[in-house]
């Protein structure tokens, strides 16, 4: 029936059935509905289950669109598709989603979209909405800043629900629903996360790069290809291949190997058995167990281990000598951690496939003392289990700091006694705009409270993790982040309020408020939230801490294993407190404060103070730590450099290092293990300082000279740079930026592994894996072809050839052996410990109809598809002739396989 144009929209009481609703009909003349219902639970889990959602990029160019004043006009513009598989006239819905960077624009049209807080969007109906028809598309392009490369990007599980602004949102009990097309699923391949709603980016310039100068090369099948062809062979042997590498090891080539397949018979001649007892643990799981017939192993502690009568000389944590002969193994060291690390390098000397060890003399010791992996459960939670297991792999590797980040914006995840609102609400996300029973659903959570992505640890697993890591040589440094990123326990400590309040309780209710309720500022995190930050004029804010403090130092005594070190976080603290009365009377009052700016400073010395005062040494991040005056600090800090190599980051480095703190090299090109392996956007991870971090570049890393790295590293857009370590003076004199003093250097380095789109602990295990054997690598051994550091300066670039070409050379064969030992030694030992190590994707090229394929990891299991046929073992070349083909790698002795790349 065709009707005069006409568009009718909802009354009021006709959604609320009081009466027929009349038809309605599209701009352009065309009948859509008539009589439509009132909207109901039913149909709304019915539109939820329905409602197929696409996320389609159009493109990184900026265009006029795009909001001129902000990130000097940059943004993609995306398009979101939403089809009906079935009739749905009814209005009063929105959708909640996440999104990494706010929408800048919309167009216009029948939706609009809001920015929330964080990641968190809402599409919301306008009046122009006339209703879906099944089959229909509707589409809503916007704007938002930056750019999108990846396709994680895309956050899942958007949010189905009655608006809140509608009057039918007082009717009944309303239900929010996830959007079924919009959860990822698992790859029963890879065992990935992939996100079946996003439509796969292309290579064309408008979706893969940053601009039109980006250098970026997608790692296709082909380009993999080429980087991996014609690597020399490694030359190592595999019998008595270490990672990480022993700082001398001889080889008596001419006696017979030792057969440990009957296993070892320890003599700990008074050394504590359960100092070492998880090493002998790790030996059984590999096949090497304790039996009365088994090779002797004599263990024995010597105060100086290297022969030295100085007894000036501290001995070296961890330092070991390993004798392997050809009837007993004899490991002595200086404390038990050595004795530990000795046992670690049997275990690493054994093939899971062959119980022999080759008689060898190591004389070993750490290059660093702190040999860090930072991990986030805090963004996204991860399992008990999945700590337990990480930190068996850690001690199996030599690594000795597990930095554990358990509070931010997005989840509190420690159970503290007497603040049982940190975890009644800082520990869930659902669906619930008050935040009366949880936290807003950021980072695509969903709905359920009790989804894997929330939880918290309680006393009792904390000390267990407590123990595990102590029993395995490695301590634990937690973190809660303070005083920006903070957002889960200001909104925690907010229902505290909220409930003494109403019980009439006001000290109770004021005693640990972390805002001021009178405060106006408006700003925007890193993160993009406009209240995270706790306040730093309240006494009530450093109650709180001093709160924590006490409840965390009490449960690592009861656990044995003191807190002697505790990290603030104390960086990204963007814009606070301007407009908090409170802070305005406390700057009036401070003759040491004269502006806003100045209490970052102040909040971190006198958090400082009060871990001081608690016998707590103190960490940081080097931002927010460089904002302190070092004579208000204690006289222990720990700093974690976290400035971009490429971006100069190397300068805050040097100054930190330079004024007496403990700088931890964390640079996020090379040691953030969230971001890509590989330049594809179907890796997963984020990618703002580099879009390629894979265990190869890690291997590569020295962390003695971070400004050398300019000689043979690219910028995120894979384009020379220069570092500057000189020394530079403004016009009055003042040092702007230098060289670190003769005789400093670093700690140690830490890995990093942040958990924002890290949605589970096999995807979790696939970001730390293998990378984590590199880094281990790097914080034991110094490597010869490093180039040492120069405390007189340097300006390093493309042509400044501080590093030889015989160096460069080294360096990639050294490479080479150690991927041939993590290939056909380590791999092995991962997928026994159940560890869902990242399997490479591989090289491929057909040359005359010849299939060819290579990979990065000698002897890696290799595979090949034609079309859709079943994947074929690749040995050697072979021919095809179908116009489709696809490669793979497989693990070494399991059924998983490694993402797959079509041959271009």
């Amino acid at each position: 029936m065709i009707k005069k144009t006409l568009l009718l929209s909802f009354s009021l009481s006709a959604l609320l059935g009081c009466q027929p609703q009349p038809e309605i009909y599209s701009a352009n003349g065309t009948e859509q509905f008539t009589h439509a219902q009132q909207l109901t639970q039913a149909k709304l889990d019915n539109f939820a289950k329905s409602l197929k959602v696409e996320f389609e990029l159009v493109t990184n160019v900026a265009d006029e669109k795009c909001d001129k004043a902000k990130h000097d006009g940059l943004c993609y513009q995306g398009r979101l598709n939403f089809t009906a598989q079935e009739d749905f006239p009814d209005r009063d819905w929105a959708i909640y989603f996440s999104l990494i960077n706010p929408v800048q624009t919309h167009s216009s049209g029948e939706f609009t979209i809001t920015h929330v807080n964080g990641d968190l969007h809402k599409i919301a109906l306008s009046d122009s909405f006339t209703g879906f028809k099944a089959g229909e598309t509707k589409s809503l392009d916007f704007r938002a800043d930056f750019w999108s490369l990846s396709e994680t990007d895309l956050i899942p599980n958007y949010i189905l629900t009655v608006d809140e602004t509608s009057a039918l949102a007082n009717k009944g009990n309303w239900q929010a629903r996830v959007i079924e097309s919009t959860r990822t699923e698992i790859d029963p391949e890879t065992g990935l996360e992939i996100a079946p709603f996003v439509k796969e980016y292309t290579q064309v310039r408008e979706q893969f790069k940053r601009t039109d100068t980006d250098q970026t090369q997608w790692a296709t099948a082909a380009a993999l290809f080429t980087r991996y062809d014609g690597q020399q062979p490694s030359r190592n042997d595999l019998e008595t291949s270490l990672i990480p590498t022993p700082k001398s090891i001889s080889v008596d080539s001419a006696a017979p190997t030792l057969d440990l397949s009957k296993g070892i018979n320890v003599r700990f001649n008074q050394v504590d058995a359960g100092s070492v007892h998880t090493a002998l643990e790790r030996l059984a799981m590999l096949g090497v167990k304790q039996t009365e017939s088994g090779v002797p192993v004599l263990l024995e502690l010597h105060n100086n281990l290297d022969g030295s009568s100085d007894a000036n000389t501290k001995p070296i944590s961890g330092a070991y000598r390993l004798q392997v002969a050809s009837e007993e193994i004899s490991i002595s060291a200086s404390d038990s951690t050595g004795l530990f690390y000795g046992l670690q390098s049997l275990a690493g000397l054994v093939r899971i496939d062959d119980l022999t060890a080759q008689p060898v003399t190591i004389e070993d010791e750490p290059h660093y003392d702190f040999r860090g992996m930072f991990v986030d459960v805090s963004r996204n939670f991860h399992s008990l289990q999945f700590l337990l297991d990480l930190i068996d792999q850690m001690a199996a590797y030599k690594l000795n700091k597990l930095h554990l980040h358990l509070a931010d914006d997005e989840g509190w995840r420690l159970e503290i006694p007497g603040l049982k609102e940190l975890t009644d609400i800082g520990s869930k996300r659902c669906f619930d705009l008050s935040e009366t029973t949880c936290l807003l659903p950021q980072l695509g959570a969903g709905v359920d409270s009790n989804s894997d992505v929330n939880g918290y640890f309680t006393v009792a697993q904390y000390q267990e993790i407590l123990k595990y890591a102590g029993e395995r040589h490695i301590q634990v440094i937690p973190s809660l982040d303070m005083p920006g990123h903070s957002r889960a326990a200001i909104v925690s400590m907010k229902r505290r309020y909220d409930n003494y309040m109403q019980a009439g309780e006001q000290a109770k209710a004021e005693q640990y408020m972390l805002h001021d309720p009178n405060d106006t500022t408006v700003y925007s995190s890193v993160q993009y939230y406009h209240d995270n930050t706790i306040n730093a004029c309240m006494d009530s804010s450093y109650a709180f801490i001093a709160k924590v403090m006490d409840e965390v130092k009490a449960m690592h005594n009861e656990a044995g294993y003191p807190l002697t070190r505790y990290h603030i976080g104390a960086d990204e603290t963007a814009g606070a407190w301007v407009e908090s009365p409170k802070c305005q009377a406390f700057i009036a009052a401070n003759d040491a404060l004269a502006k806003p700016e100045d209490l970052v400073g102040y909040f971190i010395e006198r958090v400082g103070h009060i871990l001081a005062d608690r016998d707590i040494e103190v960490a940081g991040w080097s931002d927010g730590m460089s904002h302190t005056k070092v004579e208000n600090m204690p006289e222990v800090v720990q700093a974690n450099a976290w400035g971009v190599l490429f971006w100069q980051g190397h300068q805050t480095a040097h100054q930190l290092v330079n004024q007496g703190w403990e700088v931890v090299v964390s640079s996020p090109d090379v040691m953030y293990f969230d971001f890509p392996y590989e330049p594809d956007p179907k890796e997963h991870g984020y990618y703002w300082a580099s879009r390629h971090i894979n265990t190869e570049k890690i291997f590569n890393f020295m962390p003695d000279n971070l400004p050398a790295h300019a000689e043979y590293w690219l910028d995120r857009e894979d384009q020379p740079y220069q570092s500057d370590d000189s020394l530079r003076k403004d016009d009055q004199g003042n040092v702007l930026h230098g060289p670190m003093a003769q005789g400093k250097g670093f700690v140690g380095i830490q890995g990093q592994l942040w958990s924002e789109n890290t949605r589970n602990d096999d995807l979790t295990e696939y970001k730390i894996f293998p990378r984590l054997l590199a880094l281990a690598e790097r914080a034991w051994y110094s490597p010869e072809w490093a180039l040492p550091y120069d405390h007189s300066g340097q300006v390093y670039d493309r042509q400044s050839q501080k590093i030889s070409e015989q160096q460069h050379q080294l360096r990639q064969q050294k490479w080479r052996d150690f991927a041939n030992t993590m290939v056909n030694k380590e791999f092995a030992k991962l997928e026994l410990a159940n560890i869902h190590y990242r399997i490479p994707t591989v090289g491929a090229k057909i040359v005359d109809g010849m299939l060819h394929i290579n990979s990065i990891y000698p002897g890696l299991p290799l595979q090949y598809r034609v079309g859709n046929s079943t994947w074929v073992d690749y040995t050697a070349p072979v021919s095809v002739t179908e116009s489709e083909v696809w490669v793979r790698a497989k693990a070494i002795t399991s059924d998983r396989a490694g993402r797959a790349l079509k041959v271009q």
